[in-house]
């Protein structure tokens, strides 16, 4: 039985059979979906019908994944997830550093692409029934994720989905150290393996846009070979 979703997923792919794929096994799940094949068509279909969550093929015509993922990240949370070839780990952590929410290494399982993109939308977009509302960290900081929305100081944050998810595991306990092994277990729900690298890629990012409301501070401070803690 499929579930219903009101998600609609852009599919930036310029391999017909293998957006074809994606697009069968998305429908089967019940999301609408849009392909794009040229890298030069993503933004302006962005900007004008902003989609839920977006598969982005690095190797395009017209302009490269990456260069569309840094652009988007300049005014949108999008959440992204990266369809990729080349399976360097620098590669891997360029994609999320650049705000990528997760990559998917081709050849891969198309049903794999489909559990990504719903783990990532209920990131995105929590039940109501589990723990609506905002939550309020001392000195300014504030988190709703039912509404995927963060405020410092009354300012705005863009933070992709696991950003925020690391940002709500942090508020848990400000100044307590979390070492990096429960961030790694707790930041993704199928509990992948990962490298500390990722970890450390994410928080700086993180650390980034807390520091763009206030430049002067050092709002989560690292703590060598243990883990990191916030200081909000």
């Amino acid at each position: 039985m499929t579930e219903a979703h009101n998600s609609h997923i852009l599919i930036v792919e310029d391999q017909p059979k293998l957006s074809a794929v994606l697009e069968d096994y998305l429908h089967l799940d019940g999301f609408t979906t849009t392909v794009i094949a040229d890298g030069q068509a993503v933004m302006p279909f962005i900007r004008a019908t902003p989609p839920s969550l977006m598969l982005l093929d690095l190797m395009l015509p017209g302009r490269n994944g990456m260069d569309i993922c840094r652009e988007l990240r300049q005014f949108s949370a999008l959440p992204v997830i990266i369809l990729t070839a080349r399976i360097d780990e620098i590669d891997r952590l360029l994609g999320l550093e650049i705000g990528a929410d997760d990559y998917v290494c081709k050849p891969y399982s198309p049903r794999e692409v489909v559990a990504r993109v719903k783990a990532i939308l209920r990131r995105a977009a929590p039940a109501v029934a589990s723990q609506p509302g905002a939550q309020q960290a001392p000195h300014g900081l504030e988190v709703d994720e039912q509404f995927h929305r963060t405020l410092l100081d009354g300012k705005e944050l863009k933070l992709t989905p696991l950003e925020l998810r690391l940002l709500v595991l942090l508020m848990k306990s400000p100044g307590r150290i979390f070492p990096r092994e429960y961030l790694l277990d707790n930041l993704y729900d199928d509990h992948r393996v990962v490298t500390d690298r990722t970890i450390d890629s994410h928080i700086k990012n993180l650390r980034r846009k807390l520091q763009t409301v206030r430049p002067d501070s050092e709002p989560i401070v690292s703590v060598y070979g243990v883990g990191y803690r916030l200081e909000i």
